[in-house]
């Protein structure tokens, strides 16, 4: 598409589509429902992740979270100069996706100032009209494609990650924090440079593969997807975390000190309800609710 002007016939079409997107809801879903206690009745049930009738009701709620998500990442020390960036597939337009404006700085971003982009990765109308990261584009673009079930991806070049990265490797299940990834991890066992090309952004999206919901990056750092863009923020934290636990972990082994691993089965009945995909949206929800009230409600302007 040439423009990002909605016309009814899109909104409707388009629609559709999106709710051919497959998570159970939250009410009828028994695997999260058991992460909480409610009420003798059982009418007290954890909200999840909400539906909405009208798709630019949803969009708006999009931009919010993903607004959040990049001051979130800004809290965490994850921004470096112009590096990093997350991507949101449009809700309407299937073949856009929603990405950060070149240059700015996380802990600044609002709702308002996401750029919304073709399928070819140029700007259009809807968004801010402000450049993109080309790398972040040609990334991003390449998970898009390979991946329809992912509806955001988030990158950038965090100390404890791009640091473990260096080695090459999966991080091991040294902590139940760490079993949240546990099965869904790849590792991209090369380093091209800079991805300003195509290629470049292929070979990471195979790396990542079909089932995963983050991926290493040698010697560069780390990705993550989710179905909405609270879990991939989320996720992102958690591999972070991961990795510096890794790295202080691998430093008490080199003097002599053995590390214990969770069995693959512990680790495995953790994954099962920790990557639920209604769950790692609410672990986001704490994250969201102080980015609104700290920044007074501007991160959705």
């Amino acid at each position: 598409m040439a423009s990002s002007t909605v016309t009814a016939q899109q909104t409707e079409r388009s629609f559709v589509l999106a709710g051919e997107e497959q998570i159970k809801p939250a009410a009828s879903d028994a695997s999260f429902q058991s992460l909480a206690r409610g009420n003798r009745n059982g009418t007290l049930k954890l909200r999840g992740i909400p539906t909405f009738s009208d798709p630019l009701e949803k969009r708006k709620w999009m931009k919010e979270h993903m607004a959040a998500a990049f001051r979130y990442f800004g809290k965490l020390g994850y921004g470096e100069g112009v590096s990093g960036h997350i991507s949101m597939r449009d809700p309407i337009l299937k073949d856009h996706f929603w990405m950060n404006p070149f240059a700015k700085h996380f802990s600044t971003i609002k709702a308002s100032d996401l750029v919304l982009v073709d399928d070819e990765g140029y700007v259009t109308e809807g968004g801010a009209q402000i450049p993109i990261n080309e790398a972040g584009f040609m990334i991003h673009s390449e998970i898009h494609k390979a991946r329809p079930d992912v509806i955001a991806a988030a990158h950038t070049h965090g100390i404890h990650g791009k640091t473990w990265s260096a080695f090459g490797k999966p991080i091991e299940m040294l902590t139940q924090d760490a079993c949240n990834l546990y099965g869904r991890v790849g590792v991209y066992e090369d380093h091209g440079g800079i991805a300003l090309s195509q290629e470049e952004g292929r070979q990471i999206a195979a790396a990542l593969g079909k089932d995963n919901i983050a991926c290493i990056l040698q010697n560069h750092g780390l990705l993550t997807v989710g179905r909405t863009v609270d879990e991939a923020a989320i996720l992102y934290s958690f591999l972070e975390n991961a990795c510096h636990s890794q790295l202080m972990a691998e430093a008490a082994a080199a003097n002599g000190i053995p590390k214990k691993i969770i069995s693959d089965e512990a680790a495995k009945y953790t994954a099962d309800v920790a990557q639920n995909p209604h769950n790692l949206y609410t672990e986001f929800q704490p994250e969201f609710e102080l980015i609104v009230e700290e920044s007074n409600g501007r991160v959705l302007q």
